[in-house]
């Protein structure tokens, strides 16, 4: 999970990853990853609307989202 200029962190387990773009990468702002984690938008929603970019396996953090919920 990118969150630039904030954050890079693996938010899920996967293939262990060292060098390069890693196989799975999701990249969002600060204001949609917060949006998200708060529950005040989807995981779908901001996806189909282009604010977060997700590519790879284990990119869909419905599941994980909101935080705390």
């Amino acid at each position: 999970m990118r969150v630039p200029p904030y954050a890079a962190v693996q938010v899920v387990e996967g293939v262990r990853h060292t060098r390069g773009t890693p196989p799975a990468v999701i990249e969002t702002d600060a204001a949609t990853w917060i949006a998200v984690a708060a529950g005040d938008l989807t995981w779908a929603e901001a996806t189909a609307a282009g604010r977060v970019s997700a590519s790879g396996e284990r990119t869909d953090l419905a599941s994980y989202l909101p935080l705390g919920g």
